[in-house]
């Protein structure tokens, strides 16, 4: 599960120069299965539980390969037309799935991280000259890194009891005047809790700030009505950002980016140089993101919704919510546990009663173990560890045998 290596042993078994001569396929894979594989942490497995699992669905995997065999640039409308039109519709079916406003404007970045990077470019450009950047303690640190290459102010407030972003105090940062973009999360990375949209959207307008929304895990939730609660307020937001590549079932990487403000993100990013000029009328997406050459991602995301459809999304969602109700009723079952956090979608948030060192030691022996693969955050200053789920392909009988690793890990 989680690679059993030391740092420089995958490097030392190969090569330390180039092959002068070609070598046979065979010989590729040969390394591939002795040195590759055993020094890689396995993120498709079902019984990978740390950070936020993805799963590489076959309809994705199949289209990956379409895609490397195509080798298209969608950089432009011109340099391939369908790659361009393909990855609207894509983003329109994807936009309908979570009930986002018809209007916005969507394409496709890499991660998460580059999304927010875009959308804060966004706005520090319609910002007039203000530059500083609102988010709570509990969001994502692309918001800091982004801030950091943007040479923006980065201000955090406290989160709640729920771990939401307090709102009252972000309208004293708000009041200061300079605040040029405000991000939310839906689904933070820690407990995966859900800021106030309805509020914080109603501040950034009245204080006329950028709201950009980061949902790239728990956005993907609004596919099931019964989660659309999430997305409650998303209409107020300049930006919002779901990884397909999360919970959409779509390999790495495949990141959808929405705004309400296109011709911002335009403003920021549009660099033509004379010989990229052609002379259609037509959309050309490299004019919207810092990259140059995009990869035609969307065939990956349009063959998967295409499998499987809002009726098999949302029956993956619900599994992984129901598994991870499994969880939270073993850790509430015995008292040797505690809950850390509320638990809104698939994500359980525990530790054992006692020390951080014993929770630390308990996390490296399940982990050391090979059955499965959990990660740890800190909450109110204290080690807890974080049961993640979110593979297609894990079941219960994957939780059981998780759960019971954990407890011979406790020695309980």
């Amino acid at each position: 599960m989680l690679a059993q290596v030391e740092p420089g042993e995958v490097r030392s078994q190969l090569p330390a120069q180039p092959p002068e001569h070609g070598e046979p396929f065979t010989a590729v894979l040969d390394d591939l299965e002795k040195i590759l594989l055993p020094g890689l942490t396995q993120w498709n497995h079902p019984r990978f539980f740390a950070y936020f699992p993805t799963t590489a669905s076959e309809p994705g995997i199949l289209a990956e390969m379409l895609i490397a065999s195509l080798n298209v640039n969608a950089m432009l409308w011109r340099s391939s037309p369908a790659a361009t039109e393909l990855e609207q519709l894509a983003l329109d079916w994807v936009g309908q799935l979570l009930g986002l406003p018809s209007e916005w404007f969507g394409h496709i970045e890499d991660t998460a991280s580059t999304s927010t990077l875009s959308a804060l470019a966004a706005a520090r450009e319609a910002g007039g000259g203000r530059r500083a950047v609102v988010c709570s303690e509990e969001a994502h640190s692309s918001v800091a890194k982004a801030c950091r290459l943007l040479e923006l102010e980065l201000r955090t407030v406290p989160v709640d009891d729920a771990f939401r972003m307090r709102t009252d105090l972000l309208e004293q940062e708000l009041a200061k005047g300079d605040v040029c973009a405000v991000t939310a999360t839906v689904g933070t990375t820690s407990t995966t809790s859900v800021d106030p949209l309805p509020e914080i959207g109603r501040l950034c307008k009245e204080h006329g700030a950028w709201l950009h929304v980061d949902g790239a895990y728990g956005g993907s939730a609004a596919v099931c009505p019964e989660f659309r609660w999430a997305l409650e307020g998303i209409e107020l937001a300049d930006s919002f950002v779901v990884n397909a590549h999360k919970w959409l079932l779509t390999p790495m990487d495949c990141s959808c980016l929405y705004t309400a403000r296109p011709d911002d993100l335009r403003a920021a990013f549009s660099l033509v140089p004379e010989y990229l000029r052609t002379p259609e009328d037509a959309l050309n997406l490299m004019e919207y993101g810092p990259a140059l050459g995009r990869r035609m991602r969307a065939l990956k995301l349009w063959a998967v919704l295409r499998w499987y459809g809002r009726e098999g999304l949302q029956k993956a969602i619900r599994n992984s919510i129901a598994q991870a109700e499994l969880v939270e009723q073993l850790v509430r079952a015995d008292d040797r546990f505690e809950l850390c956090a509320p638990r809104p979608f698939s994500t359980v948030c525990f530790r054992l009663r006692g020390s951080d060192e014993e929770n630390e030691a308990l996390l490296h022996r399940l982990n050391s173990g090979g059955v499965a693969f959990l990660s740890h955050t800190r909450l109110r200053d204290r080690f807890v560890i974080r049961w993640a789920i979110g593979n297609v392909r894990t079941s219960e009988e994957d939780i059981r045998l998780t759960w019971q690793a954990l407890l011979q890990a406790a020695g309980v």
